[in-house]
């Protein structure tokens, strides 16, 4: 067997023949050794053009074209012509050196978002594949690369990183990687600098307030009794989050009136800054179940004794926000009320968080 090399430009129209005319060995013999499909259309963009000639040994392969990911324009390949020498296709020999853009779509800033679900799973296959599809886009003057992997395929992150991806952000499904094209300081948006976390505020007609003290605290609040803490969810809304962490940490139903303070810290976990807001809250109901796993106890405990503890009198902050909470009580401030509203800009609701009085004095209008 032999292996030869031939020009495109030498084949006549009369020599080329479509792939659907082939024998039905060889094609099943070369789709099950090297996985490619074929198509019988003509004007499918994935196709073999195939060359045989009267001797019946050889038979000459080249790649014409391979499929584009984003666009017809960006349409591109390595190609060169290839041989298989062999009886009926019995002994195959492919060298080949195929490139394709990996599957993307543009961005609205002139950017790409590449396909996590058409990745290859085959790192040898993707490292080129890669490598080519940022000469690619670099040569079409696209800005910012994004690059999500899944979790199962994380084999795959020490190569994008050779090629100079930096990590964005993870969750535990995926790690999302950057590529930055444009000389000059990146502009692609940084990863979320905030955590936010939510506390309610309950108090019931005989001036109880609801607190809890936690399974898991530091030194320095030990035995305090303080309100129900938590963090937002994902997609949560801050007087959504409010009402469920005082229902999941003492079981008490309640309802959102208005956020009354909140508070902006900076390194506080992990080096992300912290959006606090302490939400008043009507009770529903007065039964207590604690969450075991995070909460040691909960009581309904009197204003005067909850204001008193010694903890309070010695915290700036912590006096502060009771200060608020018991002029909000006797209508001398007024919090933040929430309202839904759908901007013209995304056309998406909204909550947007605002307080409405009278003049007069300040009488709050809202829940």
């Amino acid at each position: 067997m032999e292996l030869k090399y031939f020009s495109p430009s030498s084949v006549s129209t009369s020599e080329v023949v479509h792939i659907g005319r082939i024998h039905s060995t060889f094609l099943s013999n070369f789709r099950h050794k090297f996985g490619l499909r074929f198509s019988t259309h003509s004007n499918c963009r994935r196709r073999l053009f195939l060359r045989t000639n009267d001797a019946s040994d050889n038979t000459y392969l080249s790649n014409k074209a391979v499929i584009s990911s984003v666009s017809p324009d960006n349409f591109a390949a390595e190609t060169s012509p290839y041989i298989f020498s062999g009886i009926n296709g019995s002994s195959l020999s492919l060298y080949s050196r195929n490139l394709r853009v990996l599957d993307a779509f543009d961005d609205e800033y002139g950017g790409v978002l590449i396909d996590p679900d058409r990745l290859s799973t085959n790192p040898s296959v993707f490292a080129p594949m890669l490598r080519f599809s940022l000469s690619h886009w670099k040569k079409m003057g696209k800005k910012g690369i994004w690059l999500k992997l899944p979790l199962e395929q994380s084999d795959l992150v020490p190569i994008a990183v050779k090629e100079g991806f930096q990590y964005h952000h993870a969750e535990p499904g995926y790690l999302m990687l950057t590529y930055w094209i444009p000389e000059g300081p990146c502009m692609l948006p940084a990863n979320a600098s905030h955590q936010v976390g939510v506390g309610g505020f309950v108090i019931n007609d005989n001036n109880e307030v609801l607190v809890v003290q936690e399974k898991h605290c530091s030194a320095a609040t030990l035995g305090l009794w303080k309100m129900p803490t938590g963090f937002i969810l994902e997609a949560e809304e801050i007087y959504t989050g409010a009402v469920r962490e005082v229902k999941e940490e003492t079981g008490v139903d309640t309802e959102f009136i208005e956020v009354i303070a909140f508070r902006h810290a900076h390194n506080v976990a992990f080096e992300k800054s912290d959006l606090f807001f302490i939400c008043m809250l009507r009770p529903l109901s007065s039964r207590i179940i604690v969450d075991e796993q995070e909460i040691e106890a909960a009581k309904w405990m009197p204003l005067v004794e909850f204001v008193k503890q010694p903890l309070i009198q010695e915290d700036s902050m912590f006096k502060k926000i009771i200060d608020i909470f018991i002029a909000r009580l006797g209508k001398r401030y007024c919090g933040l009320a929430t309202h839904q509203m759908v901007s013209k800009f995304d056309g998406r609701p909204s909550s947007l968080y605002y307080n409405v009085s009278h003049n007069e004095g300040i009488n709050c209008i809202g829940n």
